[in-house]
């Protein structure tokens, strides 16, 4: 299904809803995606809980490749890397979604290559737009929540939860400034989609900010259709 018709201004009703939740590592990401999935999917809408790297059997075993600490590779052979993931992503599971008119939650998506690879590794942030909207087919979310949180504290929590080596976990503090500063740029940059929230909190408290903003941007989309 062609990107264009993913954002065909005549089939809103009908097309699906997709929603991504961003951030650092240690943010939260996963456990608010769930928790969303899960009290919007007992309101009786058709819900679609992924992630990336992943989603797909393409997807994980790519994920397994590119944040094994043992493999040698360089800033750009890990994001083709991702982006690989991404395409078979977008293929096998959004656009079908979409389609299906389920609203999806995934677990990053394309801000996550611009904030680690171009801000974190300083790959250039143009060249990784473009790739970016090669392996979506143009395919942007409709909202995103970023959750925001110091990168220090994101890390404690990483690293009280899991001893495994991660080649992206494991970089220094500095890289991880640099991504969670890049997040924040992208939230200044496209403030009409992306929404800032305050991820120091406990989960209770941003799960209730999150879902005050999706219901809020469900209900103008109903209104508007």
């Amino acid at each position: 299904m062609p990107a264009e018709q993913v954002s065909d201004p005549s089939s809103k009703r009908d097309r699906g809803v997709f929603i991504t939740v961003e951030g650092g590592d240690g943010a939260g990401k996963t456990t608010l995606a769930r928790s969303l999935a899960e009290c919007l999917g007992r309101a009786g809408r058709p819900v679609r809980l992924t992630f990336e790297p992943g989603g797909t059997e393409l997807g994980v075993r790519l994920r397994s490749l590119v944040l094994d600490p043992e493999l040698e590779m360089n800033d750009w052979m890990e994001t083709w890397l991702f982006l690989a993931a991404r395409a078979s992503h977008v293929h096998d599971v959004l656009l079908p979604a979409i389609a299906a008119g389920e609203l999806i939650f995934s677990d990053r998506f394309t801000d996550s290559t611009l904030a680690y690879q171009g801000y974190g590794r300083g790959l250039d942030l143009d060249r990784l737009r473009r790739l970016n909207a090669e392996a979506t087919n143009g395919l942007t979310p409709d909202l995103t929540l970023l959750l925001d949180v110091p990168a220090e504290v994101g890390l404690a929590r990483t690293r009280a939860r899991s001893s495994v080596a991660d080649r992206i976990g494991d970089a220094d503090l500095a890289f991880h400034e640099r991504v969670n500063s890049g997040f924040r740029g992208l939230a200044s940059e496209h403030a009409e989609r992306i929404r800032l929230i305050d991820a120091s909190r406990a989960e209770s408290e941003v799960l209730i900010d999150a879902l005050s903003i999706v219901n809020e941007w469900l209900d103008a989309r109903e209104r508007a259709t």
